[in-house]
């Protein structure tokens, strides 16, 4: 059988007889843990009750330990004495059920050495002697964090493989739908309000909806004891077809490149946003409120997207077994709001919800938008049976088979904030650099775009010229002069903010063969000869070329068509 201990480095499995006597037992609880010496005690309640000791000299079976009990285990010496402490080589390494050795976010680096104390001033009138502080009891804490399965296990050879075979070993549990009392984040920021006026200005110009995805970084929300904030830093907006009332998300090939990029910059892939907006009064400029407590906050359909993406941005824990648990991805909504103005919306789905998109268990319904369907077992797939307690008209809790089921119980809540003061990470401008995958507006990411944005930013400071999100994606993913391996010490410049750096880049030749391409498509640029690195073969190379006016292909002089689209020169 298999008995489960419980330490304040986590769970671990320890695998013993009914017959076996408890000193054999804590043996072996001795060394699977890392103690030297004796320096533990095992109860079988979390408050210390119901002691195990080797005197006792029973079996397991005695002391009515069966397969599957909890005991708790709790070092008889405080940290840091010589004796009788866990080995530290072990200690520091120790994850509950053996899960893989890994690198928590910084975030969860940080809040896992803070106190989690909710401090408050002593009350005069309170009797109640003790300590003016109240502990915030965490997820995670002394405790194994195991994810949901809703697959059958595999290596069970007792029976033939389903659909012909199937026990209660390798058989998934029941679901029972939760509402997660918990968050993984507790606060979604935007650094300014710059960042989502721009994305919302395609649906502004073309009625039609828009998804981005949110890049920004994890920091401690300070309001809330070791709580998480999503900082949003920038948008970056995939190729995409969207309408009045849908969306799809088509293969972006330069997915991973936006990633690469961001995690030079310091961010990374923090969630996604999309609109939900009607216009109701363009006079007046209101929107439709539309998502409400009588409607739905997230369809089923959205549900099972924000699942599928936090199910590819996990949260790596060390506390559980797989070496992850939930995900910190969250899903923002731009939408009506109850005084008719655009509010925007942060939330997650569950764990449980995860599990069941993870799995394909979970379905939209094409007519109800706010319910969902969990599937039904099939030759080719079992599903385990999902359910959810609801309130008859009787007032009575009963439990129903979630076939439909109401998607409040998989949402989880997040607020959504602007600061006070704004933060910007990338420099604003008056007339900002095209956003990508905006064709559709007729703005369009090219070496024109590029020549007017420099021409039309004449500030002194190259990193404030440069510091462009968007931009900085079409320096390294365009087709003409892509400067993926040459672009390091400008990436590094902007994320410390570092003019030297930047102008240690700007006089590269990198930088010099942008300008000269940027010269041929007619728009003067300002101070060109300022920027040092050119030389005057270089440049009178670079001004015999031509750029296509169908492609902007740059060809090579003496040719009177496009080498890329074939297309006439004038």
């Amino acid at each position: 059988m298999i008995i489960r201990v419980q330490s304040p480095e986590g769970v671990k499995r320890i695998t013993a007889t009914k017959r076996e006597t408890v000193a054999t037992f804590l043996k072996k609880v001795a060394k699977e843990f890392g103690f030297r010496n004796n320096g533990f005690s095992v109860y079988t309640n979390r408050n210390r009750t119901g002691e195990i000791t080797a005197a006792q000299n029973k079996s397991l079976n005695l002391l009515k330990i069966k397969h599957g009990d909890m005991l708790f285990l709790y070092p008889s010496s405080p940290a840091g004495s010589s004796s009788e402490t866990m080995d530290t080589s072990v200690s520091q390494n120790s994850r509950p059920g053996g899960a893989p050795q890994v690198v928590e976010d910084e975030i969860d680096q940080y809040l896992i050495k803070q106190d989690g104390k909710i401090y408050r001033n002593r009350d005069q009138q309170l009797l109640v002697m003790g300590s003016p502080a109240v502990r915030k009891c965490t997820v995670g804490t002394a405790l194994a964090l195991e994810n949901i399965s809703c697959k059958i296990k595999s290596g069970c050879e007792g029976h033939p493989p389903w659909p012909e075979g199937i026990c209660t070993k390798c058989q998934p549990s029941a679901i029972t739908l939760n509402r997660q009392k918990y968050r993984h984040v507790d606060n979604i920021m935007f650094e300014n309000h710059t960042i989502a006026d721009r994305f919302l200005d395609f649906w502004r110009k073309t009625g039609n909806q828009h998804l981005g995805y949110l890049y920004g970084r994890y920091t401690e929300h300070k309001d809330i004891p070791l709580g998480i904030r999503a900082e949003v830093a920038a948008i970056y907006e995939p190729p995409q077809i969207g309408t009045q009332n849908s969306l799809e998300i088509l293969e972006d090939p330069k997915a991973e490149v936006v990633d690469e990029i961001a995690a030079k910059l310091g961010l990374r892939k923090v969630g996604w946003i999309f609109t939900d907006l009607v216009s109701e009064d363009t006079r007046k400029g209101t929107v439709r409120y539309s998502r409400n407590k009588d409607t739905y906050f997230l369809s089923a359909e959205e549900c099972i997207t924000a699942g599928n993406f936090q199910n590819q941005q996990p949260n790596i824990c060390r506390l559980s077994p797989d070496g992850h648990f939930g995900s910190k991805f969250v899903t923002v909504v731009a939408t009506g709001g109850p005084d008719n103005q655009v509010h925007f919306e942060g939330y997650q789905v569950s764990n449980q919800c995860m599990a069941l998109v993870r799995d394909e268990c979970l379905l939209p319904c094409r007519d109800a938008p706010e319910l969902g369907y969990a599937k039904e077992s099939s030759s080719e797939q079992y599903v385990p049976d999902v359910f959810y307690k609801d309130i008859d008209k009787f007032g009575n809790e009963i439990t129903q088979l979630a076939r439909p089921l109401p998607v409040e119980y998989l949402i989880i809540d997040i607020t959504t904030t602007f600061p006070k003061d704004p933060v910007y990470t990338f420099s604003i401008s008056q007339n900002p650099f095209p956003i990508e995958n905006r064709d559709v507006l007729g703005e369009t990411q090219d070496f024109h775009s590029l020549a007017t944005y420099l021409s039309q930013n004449t500030s002194s400071i190259f990193l404030d010229i440069i510091s462009d999100f968007h931009l900085l994606l079409f320096l390294v993913t365009n087709e003409v002069m892509p400067l993926r391996d040459s672009i390091s010490l400008l990436l590094e410049a902007v994320r410390t903010k570092n003019e030297e750096l930047a102008q240690t880049w700007k006089k590269s030749e990198q930088w010099a063969t942008i300008e000269q391409l940027c010269s041929t498509v007619g728009v003067p640029l300002p101070g060109l000869q300022e920027y040092g690195a050119m030389g005057g073969s270089s440049h009178a190379v670079a001004a015999a070329m031509w750029p296509c006016q169908h492609c902007t292909f740059m060809n090579q002089p003496g040719t009177d068509h496009c080498e890329m689209c074939s297309l006439p020169r004038s």
